[in-house]
């Protein structure tokens, strides 16, 4: 061998080792590294630090819910607004709970590294935390200026008057399940009928709070507050009841009077599709005639009885389209899309917000965060769907509005389930 190869050769092979092995110890480091960070103690941090993060996100939530009652009952107290700080603080909880509902929602990803999850969760909950903060301040410093300025029977008086525009604004509930149980089967007016009688108890049990209250502020050696707080309760729950009350009524009143239109547009779009059968392959024409034909069947099956279940029966529809444009999927051309949109977004929009309010009632109060962020994204869907100029875009929007909503009941469902 030449002296100067062998020179070489005696100088690069021990280097060309000790490189080796280093990258291979490194390689091996870097492995033992991301396993470490998959493994099942990093993942039941993160998932320990994720519902640490909903906890406290479920509290901001329902601090928000109460902000706003103390900002509308601060109003009456202040002639008509509420004090700067109070304002404040709930823009700043609202922002605060609306951005952590979506990072909460990003975080819920499977695919997720664990230490990004856990990462992610700890900043959601710092936060959160903040936010709670700013509210106690906010409320400590109104609770000081009420109990300096304002009597116990000025605040009594205040919420009587806010009771007598809840009654006057509701007028007879029970007058409007009448009007709904003499049309329409039971399953359409169930939950009015719940928010009717929970408006009327609310009432009624807001009255006989403020009579005690009203009593006791009479008495310097007796406090009203705590009957005074319970009562607002009751005047907000009520206020909301009559709410839920009108929209089933409206929502119902509506879906009757557009099943006709409904009916009619979705056996349009059957025909258009029987038309755009005959232009494809024999595979695919098969696969579309399949779609066709269920949807047709279903459409006979779910007309006669219509009538009594018009909510029921859109969102019957409006999944029958669903399940009609991806038979079609790409068959039609841009054109036929946009008519097709344009005729089932009526019906998609009334399903998803029937949707919504049946995923409002259940979700309320809900010991989860994750029922709720996926109402929260049901919501923001709709509201896209709404907004958007473009009718395919409004009726994605709209679908998955409905998918959201169906989400956050089964979702709350659970969460209660688990927690019994």
């Amino acid at each position: 061998m030449d002296p100067l190869l062998g020179a070489v050769l005696g100088w690069l092979v021990p280097v060309v080792v000790v490189f080796g092995v280093a990258a291979i110890a490194i390689a091996a480091i870097a492995w033992a590294i991301r396993a470490a960070r998959r493994s099942p103690r990093a993942r039941a941090r993160a998932e320990a630090a994720r519902a640490d993060a909903g906890s406290a996100l479920v509290r901001l939530d329902d601090e928000v819910g109460e902000l706003d009652l103390e900002v509308s009952l601060s109003g009456a107290l202040y002639g008509g607004d509420a004090p700067p700080s109070l304002r404040r603080a709930r823009r700043t909880a609202q922002h605060v709970r609306d951005q952590a509902f979506e990072e909460f929602q990003a975080i819920s990803d499977e695919t997720l590294a664990p230490s990004e999850t856990e990462r992610r969760a700890r900043l959601i909950r710092a936060r959160v935390d903040r936010a709670l903060g700013i509210i106690a301040g906010a409320r400590a410093d109104h609770r000081q200026w009420t109990d300096e300025n304002v009597s116990a029977a000025t605040q009594v008086d205040a919420a009587r008057r806010r009771l007598a525009v809840l009654r006057e604004s509701m007028g007879d509930p029970q007058a409007l399940v009448r009007e709904l149980a003499d049309r329409f089967d039971d399953s359409e007016w169930a939950d009015a009928a719940t928010a009717a009688r929970t408006a009327l108890a609310d009432a009624a049990e807001a009255e006989a709070l403020l009579d005690r209250a009203g009593a006791d502020a009479a008495d310097p050696s007796r406090s009203a507050l705590a009957d005074l707080a319970m009562a607002e309760r009751r005047i907000r729950s009520g206020q909301s009841e009559a709410q839920r009350l009108e929209e089933a009524h409206r929502l119902i009143s509506q879906a009757a009077q557009a099943l006709t239109g409904e009916f009619d547009a979705a056996r349009a779009a059957v025909r258009q599709a029987m038309v755009t059968r005959e232009g494809l392959e024999p595979v695919d024409a098969e696969r579309l005639g399949t779609a066709i034909r269920e949807v047709t069947s279903a459409l006979d099956a779910l007309q006669p009885d219509a009538g009594r279940r018009p909510t029921a029966a859109v969102d019957r529809i409006a999944r029958l389209r669903d399940r009609l444009d991806l038979a079609l999927g790409d068959a039609r051309t841009a054109q036929q899309r946009l008519r097709g949109a344009r005729t089932a977004l009526p019906g998609t929009l009334a399903a998803a917000r029937n949707a919504i309010a049946h995923a409002e009632t259940v979700v309320s109060g809900s010991p989860g965060a994750s029922p709720r962020v996926r109402l929260a994204a049901a919501q923001d869907e709709l509201a896209a769907a709404r907004q958007a100029a473009d009718p395919v875009e409004a009726l994605d929007a709209a679908r998955r509005a409905m998918r959201h909503a169906e989400d956050a009941q089964a979702l709350a469902a659970y969460a209660r389930m688990t927690r019994e």
